[in-house]
């Protein structure tokens, strides 16, 4: 699977054959490193798998979904009976006057022990609205995972990328420290043999000295994106092989993009679900003015320790129907359906304003994917002929047709085409990978990922119908 991967992925991107060795790019360097220790090296595919398995953001996400799980066996509790048992004991004292002026005393040890089964039998539909609403949480919960999940592949890709550009950033820096050290040895060779001028020196060791501060700043830049790579994926990078572009996966066209977000997108989905959930929870409202039944049995056992002072022992049993029917409640049920539904009205406008955002999200990210493709060619070309024009600039200045300041800025146009290329490298697989999430499809199915999918749905059918346990399932 990840084979197959990387092999699509080498021909996302074009290079031109024409640059030659001056393209310390992301394969040049990947390559490099993973040479050495190649079976140690990490794919992007494996870092998002990893991402996806220990990413403590997506798990406590993943939690939440198992909780609100619960909500629908806690609803589907109104259907069935509710059953008490009681138990009292106690010591009385009791003195009683008996009609001949007589006295009787006594210390009593009552107890009584008896059970209550309640069952509903109708309660204005509360109990299966109930139940609607708590599945509908669950199926929005479910969607709000799903964007959780995405967002997390998103960062982890971004996180692979950033290291990989850095990785590049140092090198290149480094290649340039080490031309600009021999730049200004020759020209300090030149200035004892007396063909420059101490200018021509002090212009070489600034670029120098500039040189290596942006090499630090590179080195920085890199160590900052290591740590957010062990953040995110939760190790730190080893020897990264480079990532390559998902086009195979995406759109074909700006408007199938837009239609697959408003439809698909995780985001749009979950602020469906929700609206059902409130347009169901008027329903819930409006129940509490209908009536209600139940019916109560129970049976209870009473003992006492002294007969002489009246019932020695007594058994009940009782089984009573109860209707009750709201007359008026203080209007606290109409304010609740009338909160309901505006409830439901703002729910539908948040739907739609998702929509509107993803709609907006899907175009950026198809304009930046497409822009992103321009970019890395014409970052390409600049490498190319900046590479050209320097080694002209060396070789007239072997002439004495250049200066050394020449030469200088051609290797600072160099350096920073090479910078703007590894940027653009970068940015192309990032666009991607966010166009493919922005039409809700950036997931482990669509990747074909080497890790098991993780199913909400297996600890949902878990719970829906336990009638008790307190332990929480084994799957997760």
């Amino acid at each position: 699977m990840i084979g197959r991967t990387a092999r699509a992925g080498r021909g996302g991107t074009r290079r031109r054959s024409g640059a030659g060795p001056v393209l310390a790019t992301w394969t040049t360097l990947a390559l490099s490193c993973a040479l050495p220790a190649a079976a140690s090296a990490e794919a992007l595919p494996e870092a998002l798998a990893k991402a996806y398995q220990t990413n403590p953001q997506l798990n406590a996400e993943r939690a939440r979904q198992r909780a609100t799980d619960e909500n629908v066996p806690q609803a589907l509790a109104g259907y069935r009976p509710q059953i008490v048992a009681s138990l009292s004991a106690g010591l009385q004292s009791v003195r009683n006057l008996l009609p001949d002026n007589t006295i009787q005393t006594g210390n009593l040890k009552p107890w009584i022990i008896g059970v209550t089964v309640t069952q509903s039998l109708f309660n204005g539909f509360r109990t299966a609205n109930g139940v609607r609403a708590a599945e509908l949480q669950v199926q929005s919960g479910r969607e709000a995972l799903r964007n959780v999940g995405q967002g997390v592949l998103l960062d982890a890709v971004t996180a692979y990328t950033n290291v990989l550009a850095n990785q590049s950033l140092v090198e290149a820096q480094r290649s340039n420290v080490a031309f600009l050290r021999e730049t200004l040895a020759v020209t300090q060779r030149r200035l004892n043999a007396g063909d420059v001028t101490p200018t021509d020196t002090a212009q070489a060791e600034a670029r120098l000295n500039r040189g290596l501060a942006d090499l630090n700043a590179a080195e920085v830049a890199l160590a900052v994106s290591q740590a957010t790579y062990a953040q995110v994926i939760g190790n730190a990078p080893s020897q990264l092989r480079p990532a390559e572009a998902v086009d195979r996966y995406l759109p074909k066209s700006r408007e199938d993009a837009m239609t697959m977000a408003i439809r698909q997108h995780p985001a749009v989905m979950a602020a469906s679900f929700d609206v059902d959930v409130a347009s169901t929870n008027i329903r819930i409202a409006e129940g509490t003015l209908l009536p209600s039944a139940t019916i109560q049995g129970s049976a209870s056992k009473s003992r006492n320790n002294d007969p002489t002072l009246g019932t020695f022992a007594e058994d009940q049993a009782s089984i009573v129907a109860n209707v009750t029917a709201p007359i008026y409640d203080g209007g606290q049920a109409a304010a609740q359906t009338r909160q309901a539904k505006e409830i439901t009205a703002q729910s539908r406008l948040v739907l739609d304003q998702v929509r509107n955002q993803a709609r907006t999200a899907a175009v950026s990210a198809w304009v930046a994917n497409e822009g992103a493709k321009i970019t890395v060619s014409a970052s390409e070309s600049e490498v190319k002929a900046a590479t050209v024009a320097l080694q002209g600039v060396q070789r007239e200045a072997a002439g004495g047709q250049r200066t050394t300041v020449d030469v200088l800025n051609s290797q600072a146009d160099l350096i920073q085409a090479k910078a703007r290329l590894i940027g653009a490298q970068r940015d192309r697989v990032i666009a991607s990978y966010t166009l493919l999430s922005a039409i809700g499809h950036l997931d482990v199915k669509t990747l074909n990922l080497n890790t098991p999918d993780y199913l909400p749905e297996v600890h949902y059918h878990q719970v829906r119908d336990a009638w008790h346990g307190l332990r929480t399932p084994s799957g997760q």
